[in-house]
């Protein structure tokens, strides 16, 4: 077994774990079975859940087996957050989302180019056990393991019972089906390490203690660092908001662009977080990066591993192909409709219907312009291109061979001021 607490640690992953000389003497003896659990509080994962993803291979490469919980259950209930109560979403749609993040999930631990010697991964749903559970069995059997003061002392509850919101005892009582999903998975698939975010932290030695309590076994916990921006945004967050793994909810394109446009020293704090790279390769970009931050190479390193990673091969090229052919250096017309539309619509795109503006007006309404005349003087200094080619003639109204798969025209200002135009369906 390979020494893979000091690999989490290297990387930066490892924000607390129970008890750790234990879990390493446990490691190393080995093999291990984990579990990291996912509520389905929404149709798919995002970005922020790629640390938990980096835990969970990072084990499995090591020799230990995963164990992936998709909360059928606890995605009924909703872990507390310390603002306000959520919203419940009803039984149909939650357990389409637990479909959908399984499907989502396998991909990342069933690997058949790196199958010699990984264990397979085992998916389960926590409404299998917690469903047929009586109110009785539920406070009798459960129930009774729990001290209120402890529980109160979890910091998303105490927030809530000092805030007006409150919190309900629905939202409360989450705690406790967490830590039975540790007991029953102890007991079902021998699991003795669960791994979770450091907000989780309070759930996860909820676990150890009622494995401890009923079972009278030594289990383990390890969670991993909060991922934050460096100007104080939410990480994951972009201006059109969530980044989602989903390709029909944010694009490959936009996936990409995400981590390539990161801000330097965010970059410089997740390359370690997401890069399975060996770490002299890591630490050679970061020392370029740190050189020369034009060259952007943790940025572009980030998002060709990931967008790999979670896309494929063929939406990684994709997405690479948009980036070159949107800023001038590819042919447009070799991108598929819906690469490019996505691409622009990241960009900002308009439609237009009926007659076709001219190219000024065009600038105009894309907003790369901020008027008639901005945009008439933007033409004459050579700086307007209409898909790639340079604009001599501001009054010209693009003929119907400009127009692109999909319907699209490309304006480009300057070198990165970039918009589109799609023609109405009809």
């Amino acid at each position: 077994m390979t020494d893979v607490l000091s690999e989490l640690h290297r990387r930066g992953l490892i924000a607390q774990s129970t008890d750790e000389q234990a879990l390493r003497a446990a490691l190393a003896e080995g093999p291990v079975t984990y579990y990291c659990g996912f509520d389905p509080t929404a149709p798919s994962l995002h970005v922020g859940h790629l640390v938990q993803f980096m835990v969970l291979r990072a084990l499995q490469r090591a020799g230990h087996r995963p164990v992936v919980l998709v909360g059928g259950a606890t995605g009924l209930i909703g872990d507390p957050r310390p603002t306000a109560e959520r919203q419940l979403n009803d039984r149909t749609t939650v357990a389409g989302w637990v479909d959908s993040i399984r499907r989502q999930v396998a991909p990342f631990l069933d690997l058949p180019a790196e199958r010699d010697g990984l264990a397979t991964p085992v998916y389960v749903d926590n409404l299998t056990w917690t469903e047929p559970l009586s109110a009785i069995d539920f406070l009798r059997d459960l129930g009774k393991h729990f001290r209120v003061g402890r529980m109160l002392a979890k910091e998303a509850v105490s927030a809530r019972l000092n805030s007006e919101a409150g919190i309900s005892y629905t939202e409360f009582s989450y705690q406790i089906l967490q830590a039975h999903d540790f007991l029953q998975l102890h007991r079902r698939h021998g699991v003795t390490l669960q791994t979770g975010g450091s907000d989780q932290w309070g759930n996860l030695t909820a676990g150890i203690d009622l494995v401890r309590r009923v079972e009278g076994a030594s289990v383990h916990a390890l969670s991993t660092q909060l991922v934050t921006k460096s100007d104080g945004q939410k990480f994951g967050k972009s201006e059109g908001g969530t980044v989602w793994l989903d390709p029909q909810l944010t694009s490959p394109y936009a996936f990409f662009q995400f981590w390539l446009n990161a801000d330097d020293a965010d970059a410089r704090t997740w390359l370690p977080l997401f890069s399975e790279r060996p770490a002299e390769e890591v630490a050679a970009l970061l020392a370029e990066s740190e050189e020369r931050p034009a060259s952007r190479a943790a940025q572009r390193a980030l998002a060709e591993e990931l967008t790999l990673l979670v896309h494929g091969a063929d939406e990684l090229r994709q997405a690479e192909a948009a980036g070159r052919a949107l800023f001038g250096r590819d042919d447009l017309s070799a991108l598929g409709a819906d690469t490019l539309g996505a691409a622009l619509r990241e960009a900002g795109s308009v439609t237009v219907d009926g007659g076709t503006p001219s190219v000024a007006q065009l600038l105009q309404q894309t907003g790369l312009a901020s008027s008639l005349s901005d945009a008439r003087r933007t033409v004459k200094e050579g700086g307007a291109y209409l898909n790639n080619e340079r604009v001599t003639d501001a009054d010209a109204v693009p003929g119907e061979e400009a127009w692109l798969p999909g319907g699209w025209l490309v304006l480009r200002r300057g070198k990165r001021a970039v918009a589109g135009v799609q023609r109405a369906t009809r």
